[in-house]
């Protein structure tokens, strides 16, 4: 719902529409009146960020509660912290009157705490905390590399995405990289079914892979269409606004599906040198 709502205001040029923070037009609770136009789409998304806040503390008070591993207990402490830095990066955002880049920052630094959260689901699920069979990588260079490379990439196609869309760098960079992107992703696609074609959860993760960045390839040319076609309408076009805000949404789905890419590969296929060590231990008991 939140990336739903950042996308709407980018794409109905409501950055400014209400032009101070952490209030809207100086209170917390703004009247219909004044939320007309840009206003409502601007106050919404500090609504729902406010709402996932909210969510995000009381998920990290239940893990300081209930988890056992300290580690996850701290890291929903980062994400917790990851919400609030995103929060005055969104002031910010206004304060400085979109300058800096800021819009650019905050638009990507909202994909890292959706995976973070993401990554918190996929830690506290029972397929996480069950036995499972570990499964050996004998190529080179090793699915770890490959899957965290993967997710780089696709985060950097989101960083020029971010740059297009609030106007700092032109389009072509972003068609470019959506190519690259097809590369690593068959490139990756290709190396699970090659090394781990037996196992259910790669055989899905690849598959999910190929699917949403199918979509997203031809969400982002219909979205870029839209924008020519209606580049001198007086207002941006719903259309094009639909299309954008699908295309932004969706390329955040496929991030974090790359991003539970690589916690799968590290939950099922150990690294060499975990492998080497383990082999090592029996040989001398």
């Amino acid at each position: 719902m939140l990336l739903v709502a950042g996308a709407l205001v980018t794409s109905k040029d409501a950055a400014l529409s209400v032009a101070d923070w952490p209030k809207s037009f100086g209170t917390w609770f703004p009247s219909w009146a004044v939320l007309n136009g840009g206003a409502f789409f601007e106050h919404t998304h500090r609504v729902v960020a406010a709402g996932l806040g909210i969510l995000t503390l009381i998920l990290s008070g239940a893990l300081w509660v209930t988890e056992k591993r300290l580690w996850l207990k701290w890291f929903s402490v980062i994400a917790v912290l990851g919400i609030a830095i995103q929060a005055v990066l969104g002031g910010q955002v206004v304060i400085r009157l979109l300058h800096y880049w800021l819009p650019v920052m905050h638009a990507c630094f909202a994909q890292l705490v959706f995976a973070a959260l993401i990554s918190i689901a996929v830690f506290t699920s029972r397929w996480w905390l069950e036995e499972k069979p570990m499964l050996q990588d004998a190529g080179s260079p090793g699915i770890h590399t490959i899957a965290l490379l993967n997710s780089a990439v696709i985060y950097f196609q989101v960083i020029l995405g971010a740059g297009f869309r609030h106007k700092e760098i032109s389009v072509k960079p972003h068609v470019i990289g959506a190519f690259v992107v097809l590369g690593m992703i068959s490139w990756t696609a290709a190396t699970l079914r090659r090394r781990f074609g037996a196992s259910t959860e790669f055989v899905k993760a690849r598959k999910m892979l190929h699917g949403i960045f199918g979509l997203q390839f031809l969400l982002g040319f219909a979205a870029l269409w839209s924008r020519i076609t209606t580049a001198d309408a007086p207002q941006p076009m719903p259309v094009m606004v639909a299309l954008t805000v699908l295309h932004t949404v969706v390329g955040a789905i496929l991030f974090a599906t790359s991003v539970l890419v690589v916690l799968i590969c590290y939950r099922l296929v150990p690294r060499r040198g975990q492998v080497t060590v383990s082999a090592e231990r029996q040989v001398t008991a």
